[in-house]
């Protein structure tokens, strides 16, 4: 078995070809169980969760069977993190093959996550964003922000970046990195108004009070929420659902783990027939992007394990070949 590590996973992959992997993946789909999701409560401090996200091909499809894989990973989000310089997401992915169960290899999920994650985004924004999108506005300074900027760029003709978080300092740090890579990257002041100036509007928090008001998004704006994974979080308020076409990453997940749909479906703000459609038939063509210039539209991902099984198993082949 191959242990594969954080660097061999950014050898492996680029953000466009993996935006293409996650098409194809979502195109021809992948059998995967509701996530196990788990808390584990402390004596002090923040809970955390533990993940465990099983996904394999589906074997009944002809020819499918003699190349294929089963995966699963393995998460924990300790919030507390933060506050010892640690991210809050841990993560190892293990592939099998799909045939004889073999282990092939144990990835580094943390990284595997953040290049998933990311390229999901991407693949919403290539359905959804306007072609012209060139202002990305990034909410949350954590390790995934990087990520969604270099995404988000292998998409859309993005020309600045603003980092905003409630920490200045640790958004300067990241636009810091950004710059390093020759994307044009700096602080974000005043949240609604750098909100009322973006094309793109991309969360990576895990706060539980919304930060992205409905009354500052334009005309045109295209928003993607990533960060809340438990129905007790929060990005986006009700006035930005109200405004909105609003698309998921699976319905399974999103209508059932993420705040930003969870709440306002239980409110009445929002309706499961209002829910346009998810990354599955945006990338068969059964569901419509985005329809107008001016449409505001939100995407709302918790993750899915096809996406860590299309990643895991891309990485694995471009390392084997």
């Amino acid at each position: 078995m191959r242990m594969i590590a954080a660097s061999e996973v950014d050898a492996a992959l680029s953000f466009a070809g993996l935006v293409e992997t996650l098409r194809t993946a979502f195109r021809d789909g992948a059998v995967q169980p509701v996530r196990h999701h788990h808390t584990i409560e402390r004596p002090d401090g923040a809970a955390s969760t533990l993940l465990l996200m099983p996904a394999w091909n589906d074997f009944t499809r002809a020819g499918t069977s003699a190349g294929g894989h089963v995966g699963v990973k393995i998460a924990t989000v300790s919030p507390d993190n933060n506050q010892i310089g640690k991210p809050a997401v841990m993560a190892l992915y293990l592939l099998l093959d799909g045939k004889t169960g073999e282990p092939l290899a144990l990835i580094d999920g943390q990284r595997l996550t953040q290049w998933r994650t990311a390229c999901a985004s991407a693949l919403a924004a290539s359905y959804l964003a306007r072609e012209d999108a060139a202002r990305l506005l990034i909410v949350g300074a954590g390790a995934l922000s990087r990520f969604l900027a270099q995404a988000h760029a292998a998409v859309r003709p993005i020309r600045e970046v603003r980092i905003w978080n409630r920490t200045p300092a640790n958004a300067e740090k990241v636009a810091a990195d950004l710059r390093e890579m020759g994307i044009a990257a700096s602080v974000a002041g005043d949240l609604a108004a750098e909100v009322g100036r973006a094309d793109i509007v991309s969360a990576a928090t895990i706060s539980t009070e919304p930060l992205i008001a409905g009354a500052a998004l334009r005309p045109g704006v295209h928003v993607d929420l990533v960060g809340g994974f438990t129905p007790t979080m929060r990005e986006a308020d009700d006035d930005a659902i109200r405004a909105a076409s609003v698309y998921v990453d699976t319905l399974g997940g999103a209508t059932k783990e993420a705040g930003d749909i969870v709440q306002p479906l239980e409110s009445g703000v929002l309706s499961r027939d209002a829910i346009v459609g998810d990354l599955y038939g945006l990338a068969r063509g059964e569901t419509p992007g985005r329809r107008s210039a001016d449409e505001i539209t939100l995407f709302k991902s918790v993750g899915a394990a096809i996406e860590d099984l299309a990643a895991g198993v891309a990485v694995y082949k471009a390392l084997s070949s």
